[in-house]
């Protein structure tokens, strides 16, 4: 009788082991459920073993038990020794990202905004529970690089409350929420996700002006010469693009955070001239880009000239001729100078990437010294490469470097910048005045708190060339990046100085018809035909 009772037992612990295991398949949800069925099937599983020690003791006395009785502890001892070990890889994760393209490796832009946050950002995911995965990958990328991120899957279906506080409208929505601001994008791509990230933690965009009424660069223009490219990668940067006619007004607007002068074709009044040295002087951000002159005249233009001047720069009447032959890799001559290696400065850090400047000009320190002031160069060519001072051999198609001529050798700067404190500064109560306005006033800070705030600095850059930035060069390697981090340093937000991300490589494998039949036979008739060939013949040597 106690027999047959601990034989009921046993079919009985089986029972609930297995419907613990079919719960967990098919409800998962039901974690109750599924435990009370696992531990009573394994109580009766074990009473039923209690009961039948004696049968289980004798069975060791054959060796076949013995032997299996080791093997079953070796494996046991195995898998202990593998959860063991996934336990502390779990507790110590590290990734290692082995495509060609580092597809799954986070950019450098992305990595240091990531090692900067100082607060939690959550990213809340809304879509449906079966897509979760498509977002899992790149996501798990940011929680991993930083211990500010935290990732939430939510089905909007099921958490439709959630989903309205958000603002989510359709699925796919990714939401970053930080100090209060909230950002979404319907992108899972690195790009948009970082743009997101950006725009989350700087909070209001930062005000970037082109200034216009000189024939220079238009930010909105989507033709070859145009900026239209670089002003779409500002605004993803979380800087917002306005023109600038200071014809038209006496003074730089007070939210002006970068002022880009983009290739100028004619002088600037002495008005504007006028204009920009007060915003200077003040604690402004401004970027020059200056052609090389036309038809080997005397530099123009020259008010702009005198105002690099008045901060140590000088342009010289020349252009840079580059004798290295780099840039045949993208199918140019020797009048378009490639930059490989970067002068140290903040705006060049870390910077790998090829640069290219179509007819680029040098730049140069003040032959007399402005006191103060003095430049660095953070573009350099290589050291094949010149300053062709006669630009009329340039039209011949051949050139080569006479110093005798006033050529000077390489490596030439085209790019220089230079951070000084503000001259005039403006005062507290000015600084504050456009942060002030439709603020409450228990939100206005102490004005003894500028006291303990850093100086302010006035920056400017030079560089020789305005068409490296244009919509038909910018993709060339490294341009895009090299201008992105000149503005980005300009406007003191050194941790957007950067690699950015960028889109994978399209690695598709293109075949002609020829090969595709190759292909189609290899496959499918004489690689099948050379296996049942080896079988044939090793049973024929076999007979």
């Amino acid at each position: 009788m106690l027999n047959r009772l601990f034989g009921v037992l046993g079919w009985l612990g089986s029972i609930f082991v297995f419907a613990a295991v079919g719960v967990w398949l098919v409800r998962p949800e039901l974690e109750p459920l599924r435990r009370t069925l696992a531990f009573a099937g394994l109580a009766c599983i074990l009473v039923y073993g209690a009961g039948h020690w004696r049968q289980a003791a004798r069975s060791f006395d054959r060796r076949q038990t013995r032997y299996g009785a080791l093997a079953g502890a070796g494996f046991l001892l195995g898998l202990v020794v593998l959860v063991a070990v996934n336990y502390l890889l779990a507790r110590q994760n590290t990734r290692w990202d082995l495509t060609a393209a580092q597809q799954y490796s986070l950019s450098d832009q992305t990595r240091q905004i990531l090692e900067g946050l100082d607060s939690p950002v959550r990213i809340l995911v809304f879509a449906r529970e079966s897509n979760f995965p498509i977002y899992q990958d790149r996501l798990e990328a940011y929680a991993y690089q930083s211990t500010q991120i935290t990732v939430d899957y939510i089905d909007a279906d099921r958490d439709p409350v959630l989903a309205r506080q958000y603002e989510v409208q359709s699925y796919g929505t990714i939401v970053f929420d930080y100090n209060g601001r909230v950002e979404r994008v319907l992108s899972e791509s690195e790009q948009d996700l970082t743009n997101a990230l950006i725009k989350v933690v700087e909070g209001e965009p930062q005000t970037v002006y082109f200034l216009e009424g000189h024939g220079e660069r238009d930010p909105a223009d989507p033709e070859r010469n145009g900026y239209s490219t670089v002003s779409n990668a500002l605004a993803q940067d979380n800087y917002q693009v306005n023109p600038l006619v200071l014809a038209q007004r006496t003074t730089v607007p007070d939210d002006a955070t970068v002022v880009i002068i983009a290739g100028p074709q004619t002088d600037l009044l002495p008005g504007e001239v006028d204009a920009l040295g007060a915003y200077m002087d003040r604690g402004g951000k401004l970027l020059v880009l200056i052609d090389p002159p036309p038809n080997g005249e005397a530099p123009t233009p020259v008010g702009l000239l005198r105002l690099i001047g008045d901060w140590g720069f000088e342009a010289g009447t020349d252009v840079v001729v580059d004798g290295s032959g780099m840039g045949q890799l993208f199918g140019a001559d020797a009048s378009v100078p490639i930059a490989a290696d970067y002068p140290f400065h903040p705006i060049t850090e870390q910077f790998n990437l090829l640069t290219a400047y179509p007819l680029a000009r040098s730049i140069n320190a003040s032959a007399v010294p402005v006191p103060g002031r003095i430049p660095q160069s953070f573009i350099e060519t290589s050291p094949q490469s010149w300053a062709e001072a006669n630009l009329d051999e340039l039209t011949g198609g051949e050139v080569e470097l006479n110093e005798e001529m006033g050529d000077r050798p390489g490596p030439i700067a085209i790019g220089m910048a230079l951070s000084v404190p503000a001259p005039n500064p403006a005062s507290p109560s000015e600084a504050a005045a456009p942060e002030a306005d439709g603020a409450d006033a228990e939100n206005q800070e102490d004005p003894g708190s500028d006291e303990s705030s850093d100086p302010p600095e006035s920056r400017l850059a030079v560089i020789g060339d305005s068409d490296f930035a244009t919509n038909g060069i910018v993709g060339i390697q490294g341009n895009r990046d090299l201008f992105l981090n000149t503005i980005s340093w300009l406007a003191q937000q050194e941790n957007l100085i950067a690699i950015r991300p960028r889109e994978p490589d399209d690695r598709r494998l293109t075949l002609t018809a020829d090969q595709q039949r190759r292909v189609f036979w290899l496959s499918i008739l004489f690689i099948p035909a050379a296996a049942l060939g080896a079988g044939v013949y090793t049973w024929w040597r076999r007979r």
